[in-house]
C-alpha cells in the first residue's frame, strides 16, 4: 500500500514525499487506518517495523484537519528514553516540515537554560510534545503546563517503561490529561502488566500485532562459548576478520562498556563509546559521528538496542548476553534493515549458558556455535544444564566467521 492512498493532507504527504516514503509498511497499512477512524490502539511490533511513522502520520493529519486549541498541548508522546524522545522529534520535524505545526521533545539530563527552554514552551503550548516521564512530571508539578485541550496521548516503547519501573509516572502524567482523548500505545511484547495497564487507560481499543518479535531470517546468528578473559581478544579478532563498515557491540553494564573501549582504542580501532556516565551533548556527537559514517564502532549499553534508527549496520555483537529474549531481539534488529544483510555474533561465559539457552528456547531455534581460534586456548563446553568443563583447543573454521 502506498502512503498517498490513505488520504492525507496535502501539506503532510508533501513531507512524506519529500523524506522518500513511499510504500507502508505491514503495521502502517494495519494501524494508521484505524487511527484515523479515531480508534484507541494497543499495538504490538517489534523495532524497525516502522510504528513511530505509524503514529506520527495518523496524528499530525489529525492535527491539520481538525479544531485544535491554541497555546496548549494538542499530542503527547511519552517515551522510556532522551535517545528515543530525540528520534522522535526528529522524524516529525521531517514529516511536519510543510505542515506549520509546532513539536519539541523534553527530556532530562540538560541544564538550567535547557529546563528554562523547556518550560517556556509547555508554558506557551506546542501541537506535539515528545517526553520522557521523569521530566515531564518535574513541569506538571510546577503547574504552567496546559494539557486540558489534549486530544492524543502517545505511549511508545511502553512494555518497556513499565520494566524501567515508570508505571506510577505514568499513570500520574495520565492524571492531568481530560478523560475524554485518544489513546494509542506502542509495545514490542504483551506481557501481563502491559495488559493491566492498557486496561486503566485505554477505551475499548482495537488490538493489533504485527509479526512475532524473532529476528529476520537474513541475519546470521553466531555464538562463541568462550570464558572472561578470552572475549575482549575475540572481539578483536572478529572486527578484523572482514571489513566491517559499520559495527555495534553491546555491553550489558557501563563498565563493560568503557573496560572494551580502552582496549580497543589501543588496538587502534575507530571506536566510541555510550552508555549513561556521558552528559546529553557528548552521546549526541558520537551518535551523529556514528550515524555519517566517521566511526566504524560503536560500544554501548542497552541505551541503544530499542527505538533508535540507524540504517546499514552490518556486524552486532553481544559482548555479554542479553538479560532475555526480546533485549537479544532488539540488540540484533539494529543489523540486517533496510533490505540488507546483517550478522549477529553472541559471545557467551561460563555464567551466561543458561541465560542462552533461555535465548534459543523462546527463539525456537538453536544457534550456530562457532569454531574459536586455537590461539586463544582451551574453551567452555556450551550445555545450559550443566556445570561447563574444559575441551581441548578448537581447530578454527574461517567460514564460521568470514562471511
Amino acid at each position: 500500500m502506498k502512503f498517498k492512498d490513505f488520504g492525507f493532507d496535502a501539506r503532510l504527504q508533501e513531507g512524506i514525499e519529500s523524506t522518500g516514503y513511499e510504500n507502508a509498511t505491514p503495521i502502517q497499512e494495519q494501524v494508521i487506518p484505524q487511527i484515523l477512524a479515531g480508534k484507541d490502539i494497543i499495538a504490538a511490533a517489534q523495532t524497525g517495523t516502522g510504528k513511530t511513522a505509524a503514529f506520527l502520520l495518523p496524528v499530525i493529519n489529525m492535527l491539520l484537519t481538525s479544531h485544535q486549541e491554541e497555546h496548549h498541548i494538542n499530542a503527547l508522546i511519552i517515551v522510556p528514553t532522551r535517545e528515543l524522545a530525540i528520534q522522535i522529534a526528529q522524524n516529525m520535524e521531517g514529516l511536519s516540515y510543510f505542515t506549520g505545526l509546532s513539536s519539541m521533545a523534553v527530556f532530562g539530563g540538560g541544564d538550567g537554560i535547557v529546563f528554562s527552554n523547556e518550560k517556556k514552551a509547555l508554558s506557551h503550548g506546542a501541537d506535539v510534545v515528545i517526553c520522557t516521564p521523569g521530566r515531564m512530571i518535574a513541569h506538571l508539578q510546577m503547574g504552567y503546563v496546559k494539557l486540558d485541550g489534549l486530544k492524543y496521548l502517545i505511549l511508545d516503547e511502553a512494555d518497556r517503561m513499565l520494566d524501567m519501573g515508570f508505571n506510577d509516572d505514568i499513570m500520574k502524567i495520565i492524571s492531568y490529561l481530560p478523560k475524554k482523548r485518544q489513546t494509542l500505545c506502542f509495545s514490542a511484547t504483551m506481557p501481563s502488566a502491559m495488559r493491566s495497564l492498557a486496561h486503566k487507560i485505554l477505551d475499548h481499543p482495537v488490538e493489533i500485532n504485527v509479526a512475532l518479535s524473532k529476528p529476520p531470517e537474513k541475519i546470521i546468528q553466531e555464538a562463541f562459548v568462550v570464558y572472561d578473559a578470552q572475549k575482549i581478544g575475540l572481539v578483536k579478532y572478529l572486527l578484523k576478520s572482514k571489513d566491517f563498515k559499520s559495527v555495534i557491540v553491546f555491553c550489558s553494564t557501563k563498565d563493560n562498556v568503557k573496560q572494551l573501549s580502552r582496549d580497543l582504542k589501543r588496538a587502534n580501532f575507530s571506536i566510541e563509546e555510550i552508555h549513561s556516565d556521558l552528559d546529553q551533548e557528548t552521546r549526541e556527537r558520537v551518535l551523529r559521528r556514528f550515524k555519517n559514517k566517521e566511526l566504524k564502532v560503536l560500544v554501548a549499553t542497552d541505551i541503544l538496542s530499542r527505538g533508535i534508527d540507524i540504517e546499514d549496520i552490518d556486524l552486532v555483537i553481544n559482548y555479554d548476553v542479553p538479560h532475555d529474549g526480546e533485549d537479544y531481539v532488539h540488540r540484533i534488529g539494529r543489523t540486517a534493515r533496510a533490505e540488507t544483510d546483517g550478522i549477529a555474533y553472541t559471545l557467551i561465559n561460563e555464567k551466561e549458558q543458561k541465560k542462552f539457552g533461555d535465548i534459543e528456547q523462546l527463539l525456537g531455534k538453536t544457534i550456530t556455535k562457532g569454531n574459536v581460534p586455537e590461539q586463544f586456548g582451551p574453551t567452555p563446553i556450551y550445555n545450559p544444564l550443566l556445570k561447563p568443563k574444559f575441551t581441548g583447543k578448537k581447530r578454527f573454521n574461517t567460514k564460521n566467521i568470514k562471511r
